[in-house]
């Protein structure tokens, strides 16, 4: 479970985004930033015993700073109002490799995890490997266990292309997932949930149902 504080400090951040705010409540942040840490890595130590890729990774290494990059963009907003944690075999920043991810932001906190937004040279590399072993892939993404926690993949518009990529044609049977432009499934939590005693057990069923879909994207990236 996560402290009801860490959830306080991220609600008065979005309310008090700037610089002057953040320095003057930085042991609070601290105590936040810490209180995930703790959290992430109990979901590896425990994780790790069905996933030996994973068992030796570090939480404080798997964190997003949260410092915002805005140097492009038009929200000046220093700081990001939310902690994410990547658990990924190659770390937090990896592009070609599938993972865990674990999203806290009060109201909008949600737990999953995939393949996102891989370069064009992976995101080849996965279509192909869903064309050719395509019965393999709808078997887990049809399993009951999947679809009883996630119902399917993702497919919002920001990750769905409108047709079939060239090179396939419209009918493949395959088509609705060679469209994707992401290999992502995720469940919200809810507030009440994060700072439960059954955040643990939830998050780790929300992962070990990922690991048969993580095997498959990780095979064809490897």
């Amino acid at each position: 479970m996560l402290q009801s504080s860490t959830l306080k400090f991220l609600k008065e951040l979005k309310k008090n985004n700037n610089k002057p705010w953040f320095d003057a409540h930085r042991k609070e942040y601290e105590a936040a930033k810490n209180d995930f840490i703790n959290f992430i890595q109990s979901v590896i130590d425990k994780l790790g015993k069905s996933d030996s890729s994973i068992k030796d990774i570090k939480a404080k290494d798997c964190l997003f700073r949260i410092n915002r990059d805005i140097r492009f963009a038009k929200d000046k907003s220093p700081y990001k109002t939310n902690f994410g944690a990547s658990i990924n075999k190659k770390g937090r920043k990896a592009m070609d490799a599938a993972g865990y991810y674990f999203h806290l932001e009060p109201g909008s906190s949600f737990v999953g995890g995939g393949l996102y937004g891989p370069m064009p040279e992976e995101l080849r590399k996965v279509r192909q490997e869903i064309d050719y072993n395509f019965a393999d892939f709808k078997k887990i993404v049809t399993a009951k266990k999947f679809k009883s926690v996630y119902g399917d993949l993702d497919k919002s518009s920001e990750f769905l292309l409108s047709r079939v990529p060239k090179g396939y044609e419209p009918n493949n049977p395959a088509a609705e997932y060679l469209k994707l432009k992401s290999f992502i499934a995720m469940i919200n939590v809810t507030d009440t949930e994060l700072t439960s005693k059954e955040l643990l057990k939830k998050t780790l069923t929300t992962f070990e149902t990922l690991q048969p879909l993580l095997g498959f994207i990780n095979h064809a990236l490897d």
